[in-house]
């Protein structure tokens, strides 16, 4: 299971990436792992403001279809529309081409509070 150390991660399995003012936001290798072959993903809406762990976004697998949460509150500036076409990104790639969306901050403290590399790997040890 990877784990990327420069990342922050949520405990409902969605990762951050900080890039300038913004940070892009995908579900974890470990998120996609559990979900089995991705099939759909709604994508948030451009311009949407999204509060921290609240749901902003589904992904369909053939198991189930599961809810994204937010790992920090801002406004949706950018999502990955690759993924309406490939959405099987999200397994393949979950740390690359398959993010879902980018957000601006609306409070960067949030970021500090999500989970370092080493948390994340203590929280799915437990799961």
């Amino acid at each position: 299971m990877s784990v990327p150390a420069e990342l922050r991660y949520s405990t409902d399995h969605e990762w951050v990436r900080r890039e300038g003012d913004l940070v892009r936001v995908g579900i974890t290798d470990y998120a996609q792992d559990a979900l089995g072959d991705v099939v759909f993903v709604e994508l948030p809406e451009l311009g949407a403001v999204v509060a921290a762990d609240a749901s902003f976004s589904e992904i369909e697998s053939t198991k189930s279809v599961s809810d994204v949460f937010a790992p920090i509150s801002g406004e949706v500036v950018e999502v990955n529309t690759s993924l309406e076409e490939q959405p099987e990104l999200v397994n393949a790639a979950p740390y690359g081409d398959g993010w879902i969306c980018v957000i601006r901050p609306s409070n960067p403290a949030e970021f500090d509070a999500l989970l370092d590399a080493a948390g994340y790997e203590a929280l799915i040890a437990e799961e």
